[in-house]
């Protein structure tokens, strides 16, 4: 027997069910972007756990504070918001650049919409490029780490074996030589000297070997690296510290990470010139997970290390390849240190990466590490 349903009971039966209240708010601190609700006066309503991570600060907070607590007046999206206010219609910003009140920059998707139901009530939705932006570098750096293994392996075999039969031929032939010939042969001497120094730092990229690493006071690392430049090369330079105490241990090779400081703050010594100042600021960053080779899950890296200087940074140009081989904004310069900075902190399980800002004019190297109990 078949049992006919009326159409209209089969309609209601097919009506999905209004959400609970706690769903909808289980489903809107589930997404990965910034959700802010604002009522009439501006006041926050509603801030999912994205946008207290995004702004640093709690729900609570950001309602008793406001935004303009975290940015400058100037700020674009506190002026994309009080053009939808006064106009009561949706806007829209791609890659607007967010400055924070002491110090930081994003670069972010901003929407604003207002809420029909309720009048003079703004929804903004925010979507950080910035962990995207820091993503695809990393894939970057890494390919060009495994390009320059290749290039050093090379050079190593084919190059450095032939240059000592170069210098000890250069050297009977100074023996029996005149004085003008002598110089000659001095002259291939320290130029065979300069490529083999070349080819001995080019083989620091061959050893893929896993490295011995224990947990390490990121802070004493530091320390160790500021006393080497306030004795030798930053001795005319001003150093400051701004440091988080709380920090924990990080899993590394100490050696490698003081060649990997030793060789940003030198750099940056050397464009700040002298008079400069360097800061090494340290911090605990939220929010940024990579999948690294091994690994089973993605993999936190919240210490954040950061190298800043008052140089002018490096051309515009040259801005998105720092970390490759062979490019360098020194006159005489290799461009091999900062790839090897970015291979050595690619086996540590971090990222590198670099920025310039306007204001203040300053140059950073931000390198985030996991923590030694995630990879441990």
């Amino acid at each position: 027997m078949i049992e006919r349903v009326p159409v209209i009971a089969a309609a209601r039966r097919r009506q999905p069910r209004t959400p609970s209240a706690a769903l909808l708010l289980d489903i809107v601190n589930t997404l990965p972007g910034p959700v802010l609700c604002f009522d009439e006066n501006g006041v926050v309503r509603f801030a999912n756990t994205a946008a207290e991570d995004f702004f640093n600060m709690s729900a609570l907070m950001l309602e008793e504070r406001g935004l303009t607590h975290v940015l400058p007046a100037d700020s674009s999206l506190l002026a994309l918001l009080e053009e939808a206010r006064q106009q009561q219609s949706s806007f829209a910003g791609h890659a607007v650049e967010l400055a924070f009140i002491g110090g930081g920059q994003v670069v972010a998707d901003i929407s604003v919409t207002p809420l029909a139901e309720q009048p003079g009530w703004l929804l903004l939705m925010l979507q950080s490029r910035s962990i995207t932006q820091l993503i695809d570098r990393h894939l970057t750096h890494q390919g060009a780490a495994r390009s320059v293994v290749g290039v050093a392996a090379m050079l190593a075999h084919e190059i450095k074996n032939p240059l000592s039969g170069i210098r000890g031929a250069a050297q009977l032939l100074e023996d029996g030589a005149d004085e003008g010939s002598q110089e000659l042969t001095r002259l291939i001497c320290a130029e065979v000297d300069r490529i083999r120094a070349l080819v001995d730092r080019m083989e620091g990229f061959t050893d893929t070997r896993p490295m011995e690493r224990q947990p390490e006071n990121i802070h004493q690392i530091l320390g160790h690296v500021r006393r080497i430049a306030e004795n030798g090369f930053a001795k005319n330079l001003t150093i400051r510290e701004r440091y988080d105490p709380s920090l924990p241990p990080v899993l590394a090779n100490r050696d490698r990470l003081v060649q990997v400081f030793l060789n940003l703050v030198k750099n940056a010594a050397e464009a700040a010139g002298e008079g400069g100042e360097i800061q090494l600021t340290t911090a605990y960053r939220h929010g940024v997970k990579m999948a690294l080779r091994g690994a089973k899950s993605r993999i936190s890296l919240p210490l954040e290390i950061c190298v800043i200087d008052s140089g002018p940074g490096a051309p515009p140009e040259l801005a998105d390849h720092m970390f490759e081989p062979f490019v360098s904004t020194k006159p005489n310069g290799s461009g091999l240190g900062l790839a090897l900075v970015a291979k050595v902190i690619g086996d540590h399980g971090g990222v590198i990466e670099y920025e310039r800002q306007a204001e203040p004019p300053r140059t950073i190297f931000r390198i985030l590490l996991p923590l030694a109990s995630d990879v441990a």
